[in-house]
């Protein structure tokens, strides 16, 4: 069994409101959760409004498989979300 995570530090650059960020953070997180059948998580930042910290976890028997998943899990966010900015990507082995 293969647990792999990514830590990923993102910037909300239009952002005005700790609302406004939560709204667009909680649509991040259901539609990755939707579209990867991913575990995700704001981790950190909660009172920052113009920064987030996600993390994304995936398992499977395979490495490959793994690394695969969460590197089009940032690609997504880069291509359909083009108001959020991914800053740093970290990926963790357990």
């Amino acid at each position: 069994m293969i647990v792999g995570s990514y830590v990923i530090e993102l910037y909300l650059e239009k952002n005005i409101s700790l609302k406004q960020k939560r709204s667009q953070i909680k649509s991040l997180l259901t539609r990755l959760n939707r579209e990867f059948n991913i575990a995700v998580s704001e981790t950190d930042h909660h009172d920052k409004w113009q920064s987030a910290q996600i993390s994304i976890v995936t398992i499977s028997n395979s490495r490959s498989v793994v690394e695969s998943i969460l590197r089009k899990t940032v690609r997504w966010i880069e291509k359909y979300r083009p108001d959020i900015l991914v800053v740093s990507v970290e990926l963790e082995w357990r």
